[in-house]
This record gives structure tokens, C-alpha cells and sequence, in this order.
């Protein structure tokens, strides 16, 4: 077994402390960053609109996942004080308020943008997204949360700062999962992404991302009392739409038909 009992904490200055997942959740902006000038200019659109989408994703991330949690996991408590909603800082994200939020942001931001349409835009926003989720998985594991359930393997990680179960390391295997889907975007944006529809990219994200949600969900504790009314976790209920517009995406989309130009002597 693997004994975790890391500080959430890496240093503090005074009343100031820096946390490990707010480090993860730092670099995952910043090499999203990078990746999205790197999508503009390859694809011949000002990487100055770099700026505007991280603009947009920040608030859009932060937003969408604070009122997920909320309004998700525990409605009852936040419906009845909703300024607890705006205490972001005392923890409460979800993911797939996140992705809502998301889709919200890119949207607006589609729409404000010459040349960009929405799926254009998705299918280069869920490369980033897809790296993201490894770091911000990382961040749960730095804080110990987001538990798996009992294990007798010897891969078991025992968080101490909680009990002394040995419990499945789901915060790792979703960070793998992640980078995996994270590679097979990357590849498939700089080796098909001439031939594919708009579209093709960000309906593979939601099935392989939303279906490995479904399926690792089984090794997790539930964080809600939802599957006393259903067999499943609320995670999963909320993975399911997103699996269907993703095969929605594949199903309706076909290759384009490329025309090579003919050389000039």
C-alpha cells in the first residue's frame, strides 16, 4: 500500500499560502494558453484571439463549475444560502459544470469571432481541456479528495489526512485517461484535421472523456446520496447527455472532401 499524507499546502508567507492544486490549476491555464496560440497560428487566425479565449475560459471554468457543485450536489443548502455560491475559496467544483460552463463561454465567444465558428473553436478547446483534467486531477490528489473506494491491491493509496482505508487511486486513474485522450486529440488535430468536419474532434472528447467518467465512476465514493434513488452516481447521470451529443457529433459529421490543387509548371 501507498501511504499519502501530503500537505495540500506547498509553502505559506504569513496569512498567504500556496496550494498544490491551485499551482495545478495555474498550469494548466498557462500551457492551455500556449496551446491555443499555438492552434491560431497554425490554422492562419490572429493568435492575438489567444488572449480573449483564455479570457473566456477563466470565467466561464471558474463559474460553471462553482454553480455545478452547488446546484448538483448539495441544491437544498445552497438554494437556502446562496452566498455560500460565491465562496469559491472554501472549495466545491465540478467538473461537469465546468464543461457547461464551457460550452456556455465558447459559445458567446463564437459568436464574437470572425472565421470561428463554434465547432471549429470546440475542437481545439477540448485539446486544451482534455490536458487540464490531468492537472487539476493531480490537485485532487494533492488534497486528498475525491476518494476511490476500498481496495486490497497493492497500487491502494491509504490518505492518511482522512483514514486509514487503502482506496483505489481514481484521482490518478482519471489524470492517465486524460492524458491518454489528450494525445489521441493532438494526433488526430495535426494528422486528419484537413480532412475531418468541424465537429469530429469535440464528439470524440465527449465519449472517451464522459464515457471513462461513467465507467471510473464505479471506483469512486459517492459525493452525493443520488444513487439511493437511481443504481448509478450523479456523475455518471450527468455523463450520459454529454456521451450522446458526442456520438450526436460523430454520426452527423462526414469527412470533407478534400480537393488537392493542381501544381503550376
Amino acid at each position: 500500500m501507498i501511504e499519502w499524507n501530503v500537505s495540500p499546502i506547498i509553502f505559506s508567507v504569513g496569512p498567504v499560502s500556496i496550494r498544490w492544486y491551485s499551482l495545478m490549476f495555474a498550469i494548466s491555464f498557462y500551457l492551455g494558453f500556449l496551446l491555443i496560440r499555438a492552434f491560431m497560428k497554425k490554422d492562419g487566425r490572429p493568435i492575438e484571439d489567444a488572449d480573449r479565449v483564455l479570457l473566456y475560459m477563466m470565467v466561464s471554468v471558474i463559474v460553471g463549475a462553482r454553480l455545478g457543485h452547488c446546484l448538483f450536489y448539495d441544491p437544498a443548502f445552497y438554494l437556502s444560502h446562496p452566498l455560500e455560491i460565491l465562496k469559491v475559496w472554501e472549495g466545491g467544483l465540478a467538473s461537469h459544470g465546468a464543461a457547461i460552463g464551457i460550452l456556455t463561454g465558447m459559445f458567446i465567444y463564437s459568436r464574437k469571432s470572425k472565421n470561428q465558428p463554434f465547432l471549429w473553436v470546440m475542437d481545439r478547446i477540448v485539446i486544451v481541456v482534455a490536458l487540464s483534467g490531468l492537472f487539476i486531477r493531480l490537485g485532487n490528489l494533492f488534497n486528498s479528495e475525491i476518494l476511490g473506494i476500498p481496495t486490497d491491491g497493492s497500487w491502494g493509496f491509504v490518505f492518511t489526512r482522512i483514514d486509514l482505508i487503502p482506496r483505489h487511486p481514481v484521482q490518478l486513474y482519471e489524470a492517465f485517461t486524460y492524458f491518454a485522450i489528450f494525445g489521441m486529440l493532438m494526433w488526430m488535430y495535426y494528422k486528419t484535421r484537413e480532412i475531418l468536419q468541424d465537429g469530429r474532434l469535440f464528439g470524440w472528447f465527449l465519449i472517451t472523456v464522459f464515457g471513462g467518467r461513467i465507467i471510473l465512476e464505479f471506483f469512486k465514493e459517492e459525493q452525493a446520496a443520488f444513487h439511493m434513488i437511481l443504481p448509478i452516481t450523479m456523475g455518471q447521470l450527468l455523463s450520459i447527455p454529454f456521451v450522446l451529443a458526442g456520438i450526436y457529433l460523430l454520426v452527423t459529421s462526414k469527412p470533407k472532401i478534400v480537393k488537392l490543387k493542381e501544381k503550376r509548371p
